[in-house]
């Protein structure tokens, strides 16, 4: 298996709260769709799914 057969852990931090006006989870950040695709998703899905958490959490450090 290469590095880019392998898949990423999951996000999850354990502290699973839907925010309901975001529909994401408090804790990782990942919307439900996400977060049922997970499971079953490839490696690079898998990829671009947390790229798109990390763009999320650099949205969320910008002052307002």
């Amino acid at each position: 298996m290469t590095a880019s057969d392998a898949h990423p852990a999951s996000p999850c931090l354990g502290i699973c709260l839907m925010d309901p006006a975001s529909r994401m989870c408090r804790g990782c950040l990942r919307t439900i769709d996400e977060i049922r695709a997970w499971y079953e998703a490839s490696a690079a899905e898998k990829r671009a799914i947390l790229a798109r958490l990390n763009q999320r959490r650099h949205g969320m450090d910008r002052p307002r």
